[in-house]
């Protein structure tokens, strides 16, 4: 739980992350944080002293932690161990690579990487769908709280807002797209057309890799997955090729009879070792070597593959090459989607804001509460214990009833709904707020050592 000692501060939104702007790929696969992890690490999270509220935002470009802390920088150093402790980086090297922004900049940061303006392909749309995750996968999550799920919520909004008011996708290449495009920079002959490919995973980006592959003219592919049914539904959507399934057990196999092999699974070990590799026979006479293109994050080729002569590999880090040329274009429909992110960046925090005044309403609600049973039970003992239950329920109705009626007029003054309340601006709710609370510092009644 969080020190007492803070409970009265006001807690502060961070992200303390490393993404392919800041940290290299070896660094970046090393603090992946697996889908299937993200509940356990926020119930981790926010077991630390000044951590309130947790989410988790892990990709191949991005590792991002967002937490809501009661102590900045105790928060940062509390989240930072954690990532060292969990990854076996030193906190210094850590230190090195990450990015720490609160508040507003945290806010900000997480609109523009919903929007797809802080992907290493400029307006990509695959992170709104990982985005989009996170809140499914903290559904019920404890941790994964107001705050926190209003942020995420709001950043979903803001990349559909964005790609709905803007072409900031449009023409914008994906990661899987630009894994293509780079096998064919690297290929003697730019084609595809009489190469035999070998793609392992079929999952979203594997998926992807097979659209690129047949539009880019690729007549020749295996697919290698842990099970047919992905496979047979990419075939059932793609009726123009045929894709040859066979199972991961028959991954090295397949390699032998491929020139460029595509890798883009979830596994935390690499499939493809330098012993792996070293024994594969010759790729065709054409390329002279075998080509992977391996878009994992933790990578499915280990390094030292590299070492050999006869397989070039290539990882994420590597699509930079790609996606510089196809930047410049999309620059300007950035500085449009920027707008657009200032414009709900407001309307956020005056939501995040009006959060403030609910101790206020919960206080006032109990205030009045203790009020009406202290009333209720003098008219109760007046009447006598013989009072049928019917009467005391009607009595207790009554009660209630002039409790609502009166709390709902400054209620209403308290709340603000986050979309802009047209009839009172923030400063004037918050204003409400502090109002209450001087006049109520006055009623010991209200404030027990308790409160």
């Amino acid at each position: 739980m969080a020190a007492a000692r803070y409970t009265r501060e006001k807690s502060s939104i961070v992200v303390i992350g490393l993404s392919v702007h800041t940290a290299p790929v070896e660094m970046r696969e090393k603090l992946a944080i697996p889908e299937a992890q993200w509940p356990q690490a926020i119930v981790e999270l926010c077991t630390l002293n000044h951590i309130e509220e947790a989410a988790v935002l892990s990709t191949c470009n991005r590792t991002e932690i967002y937490v809501v802390a009661l102590s900045q920088h105790r928060g940062v150093r509390e989240v930072t161990d954690w990532m060292s402790k969990r990854s076996g980086i030193p906190v210094s090297e850590l230190c090195q690579h990450r990015f720490i922004l609160y508040n507003k900049d945290a806010t900000h940061h997480l609109f523009e990487v919903s929007a797809g303006l802080d992907s290493l392909v400029l307006g990509e749309g695959q992170i709104l769908a990982q985005v989009k995750q996170v809140v499914r996968v903290g559904q019920g999550v404890s941790g994964f709280d107001r705050k926190i799920s209003g942020l995420f919520k709001h950043a979903i909004s803001v990349g559909k807002r964005v790609r709905t008011e803007t072409d900031i996708s449009s023409g914008a290449i994906s990661v899987s797209s630009a894994a293509v495009e780079l096998a064919l920079m690297k290929l003697p002959e730019p084609s595809f057309a009489d190469l035999r490919v070998l793609v392992v995973g079929a999952g979203k980006m594997g998926k992807l890799v097979i659209k690129h592959l047949l539009a880019k003219g690729c007549k020749n592919m295996v697919v290698v997955n842990r099970s047919e049914e992905k496979v047979s539904a990419i075939r059932e959507e793609l009726k123009d090729i045929e894709i040859i399934y066979k199972p991961l057990s028959d991954m090295h196999k397949c390699a032998a009879e491929a020139d460029v092999i595509f890798t883009s699974t979830a596994s935390e070990n690499p499939l493809f070792l330098k012993k792996n590799v070293e024994v594969l026979p010759p790729a065709d006479k054409k390329i002279g070597w075998r080509l992977f293109i391996d878009i994992s994050v933790p990578r499915n080729v280990g390094t030292c593959v590299s070492e050999l002569e006869t397989a070039w590999v290539y990882n994420v880090d590597d699509l930079k090459e790609v996606v510089e040329a196809n930047k410049e274009e999309r620059l300007q429909k950035a500085m449009e989607a920027q707008s657009i992110i200032l414009e709900e960046l407001k309307q956020f925090e005056a939501w995040k804001d009006s959060l403030e005044t609910v101790p206020t309403i919960k206080k006032l609600r109990a205030y009045a509460e203790r009020i009406r049973a202290a009333e209720m039970d003098k008219c109760l003992s007046k009447m006598g214990e013989d009072l049928p239950k019917k009467k005391k329920g009607a009595i207790y109705d009554l009660s209630m009833g002039i409790v609502n009626k009166l709390l709902h007029g400054p209620m209403q003054h308290l709340r603000c709904d986050g979309n802009g309340n047209k009839s009172r601006s923030l400063d004037e709710i918050i204003e409400n707020m502090h109002a209450l609370n001087r006049k109520l510092r006055f009623e010991p009644f209200m404030f027990g050592e308790d409160d």
